[in-house]
């Protein structure tokens, strides 16, 4: 067994860390030594219980965080990439997004294709070779794994919406809507030529919200009627009938009705793999296994979730909102897990409408300095340990002090990672078939166990 562990206030960032192994017999023993810091919490796990399989951890290749990283050194940018894509010294990433036309994270508007033409002649590359596509590649040749990548449309070309505007919501025009369905075929063969494979797209990112940023709004019947009657038929003529296709894009608040619309329909349903959330409105997780429970063969991605209003050097808080998610996104039956921007500057930033976020990794490139934030340590509890091909086991505690999720990935090894965001130290009672461990948490800590 190994335990590793992140600290506040604390030396330990990742650091395996001694411990007890488990053994047989261990509640026979005299518990005082263990409970000195006060109740006795238990952690039961069960690998023969098994659910969803794992897809995979990441975050976003958008323009900004390409663009931060190219303001800092050589040697900078090389630590700044190993950080998440190295197969020693990263933490795992194979799960990645990327924008098709710019977002809020782009340095400013911009489209593919910006001539009104539906047949999209002048559909091109042009932005995306500029920085986005060069840090991709790299990712790809750090890594030892396949990287997933999906895409997600912010906003189609001003000339396609009815506000004649890529910011500020609108809708896609009617007449529109084929030429639509076709700009994300280009975009995904463009892509394959420059190296660059498109495993899935979102069909909107947050189709619900009107942004002053690049934003796009459809209701659920919207949605569904233009998966069902464009998107989905076009992907199949291109060719690119294996691309997954995940609806709503948004927060898990509204899901269920997203879901709802989307898998009941009958020809929709057959175009859709799954749906993805964001974490910006609530927690609202009874709703993902209300999905799972009536559309079990459809995925839950979770596609997006930062930490708003500035960088946040070094806030404990931001990790362990990332814990309390990636837990019970996983608990309830959320099968991928992606963060937003990889990289972002002092400011939090670039972001074209002054929308300003945090990220794992900041960079400061007025002096060419790097912050590992804690949101960093907390999302490597998971992302290091737990593989693509994994699947979920039963893992329940005995308190609401601390929470826990568990996996058992391809080779037979069992992942459990604990969350202890209280101010307080704590021992828990590890239950594994018919062994056992007490393992002490320091306060405001994670901890990763490897069995």
């Amino acid at each position: 067994m190994k335990l590793y562990q992140t600290v506040k206030d604390s030396d330990f960032r990742l650091s395996e860390t001694e411990h007890a192994d488990l053994y047989k017999n261990y509640e026979q023993e005299d518990t005082t030594t263990y409970t000195d810091a006060g109740e006795l919490h238990k952690i039961y796990m069960d690998e023969s219980k098994t659910f969803q399989e794992w897809e995979g951890f990441g975050g976003a290749f958008t323009e900004s965080a390409a663009d931060v990283l190219n303001r800092m050194s050589p040697e900078k940018q090389k630590i700044m990439m190993e950080a998440y894509f190295h197969p020693q010294k990263g933490i795992g990433y194979n799960f990645c997004r990327t924008h098709i036309n710019s977002c809020d994270f782009s340095l400013e508007n911009w489209a593919c294709c910006e001539t009104e033409d539906p047949t999209l002649t002048d559909f091109n590359l042009r932005r995306d070779k500029q920085q986005i596509i060069p840090m991709i590649a790299w990712a790809k040749e750090l890594s030892e794994q396949d990287i997933t990548l999906f895409s997600s449309p912010w906003s189609p070309p001003a000339w396609m919406k009815t506000n004649g505007q890529m910011n500020n919501g609108g809708k896609l025009k009617d007449q529109y809507r084929q030429a639509w369905a076709l700009y994300y075929c280009k975009y995904i063969k463009a892509m394959q030529t420059e190296g660059i494979t498109i495993s899935a797209l979102t069909i909107q990112n947050e189709p619900a919200a009107t942004q002053v940023w690049d934003s796009c709004v459809y209701s659920s019947e919207e949605e569904r009627d233009f998966v069902r009657d464009y998107l989905g038929p076009t992907l199949e003529k291109q060719g690119l009938g294996h691309i997954k296709l995940v609806c709503w894009d948004h927060n898990r608040a509204e899901a269920y009705d997203r879901a709802q619309k989307m898998f009941d329909d009958e020809v929709a349903s057959k175009y859709v793999y799954g749906i993805g959330i964001h974490w910006y409105m609530g927690d609202n997780y009874q709703n993902l296994k209300l999905i799972n429970d009536i559309y079990p063969d459809k995925k839950i991605w979770f596609t997006e979730g930062c930490q708003e209003n500035g960088p946040h050097l070094g806030d404990w808080n931001v990790g362990e909102r990332y814990a309390h998610s990636m837990i019970n996104d996983l608990n309830h039956n959320t099968s991928a897990w992606c963060d937003w921007n990889l990289f972002l500057d002092e400011n939090g930033g670039p972001n074209h409408v002054n929308n300003l976020c945090s990220a794992p990794i900041i960079a400061d490139t007025v002096n060419d300095e790097i912050t590992v934030n804690p949101s960093y340590y907390y999302f490597a509890h998971f992302s290091k340990f737990i593989k693509r091909g994994a699947k979920r086991i039963a893992v329940c505690t005995t308190t609401d002090v601390i929470e826990a999720t568990g996996f058992i990935n391809p080779n037979g090894e069992k992942v459990i990672v604990v969350c202890n965001n209280s101010e307080q130290s704590l021992t828990y009672a590890l239950h594994h078939i018919d062994k056992g461990s007490y393992i002490t948490m320091l306060p405001r800590s994670i901890h990763t166990v490897v069995i």
